[in-house]
């Protein structure tokens, strides 16, 4: 079994859409998959439940069929921060929490399992702790997702170091186009393939739609598992 902590430089930057692409990519592969969503705000109350769109795409693009429950295990109705959502839902979050979610999930017996953060790097579950400590608790490495914007070498360079200085390894990194007017597109991938010590595991172009089956075939697979 191998696993992944997917992180973005900040919410909104394609973090599922990478994910599930990943996940259709090792399917190709021959490996068996799995994705996780561990907290997820944003949602719709249905019959079946609380249901986030991350998560339900998460899902979709595994191999491996799992109850909702333990794939998205905090399910929040309000697109807000993470412990700002569950404060208005009177939840509460802890990491202890999360790390026992996370163990059960990954004991699912997929041979590739990829756990989708939410947010940015340093976002807060509750008043004291950081959902940043997540991929620590449980030794991840890290797959960083980064939105190619103006500002996108700040944020990537500061991710980057912070996934770093919290002891975890940045496994790869994937240049996804969310800003269809964005200048010197390339030459901020070559400023960041020259500064983040980390393969280019796929270059996403912008796109109207998300078709992580079409984008699987960007990633470079043997990149990732040349590594581990």
């Amino acid at each position: 079994m191998q696993a992944w902590f997917i992180a973005g430089t900040d919410t909104g930057v394609g973090k599922t859409l990478a994910s599930c692409a990943l996940l259709k990519a090792a399917a190709r592969a021959g490996y068996t998959t799995a994705g996780m969503k561990p907290v997820a705000a944003g949602a719709e109350i249905t019959k079946a439940g609380c249901r986030n769109e991350d998560a339900l795409l998460l899902l979709q693009s595994s191999t491996l069929q799992l109850p909702y429950e333990r794939v998205n295990p905090v399910c929040l109705k309000h697109p807000f921060s993470p412990h700002l959502a569950a404060r208005r839902e009177k939840q509460l979050i802890s990491m202890n929490m999360l790390i026992n979610s996370c163990r059960d999930f990954m004991a699912c017996g997929a041979d590739f399992i990829l756990v989708e953060g939410a947010g940015g790097w340093r976002v807060p579950i509750n008043d004291e702790e950081l959902l940043s400590a997540l991929p620590v608790k449980l030794q991840l490495p890290v797959i960083l997702v980064v939105g190619m914007r103006l500002g996108c070498l700040n944020h990537a360079l500061l991710t980057a170091e912070a996934i770093r200085n919290d002891g975890l390894e940045l496994a790869g990194w994937v240049a996804n186009g969310i800003d269809p007017d964005f200048e010197c597109r390339d030459e901020n991938i070559q400023t960041l393939q020259s500064k983040l010590d980390a393969p280019l595991l796929a270059d996403i172009p912008w796109s109207p739609g998300d078709d992580p089956g079409q984008t699987a075939g960007r990633f470079c697979l043997e990149m990732l598992s040349s590594n581990y």
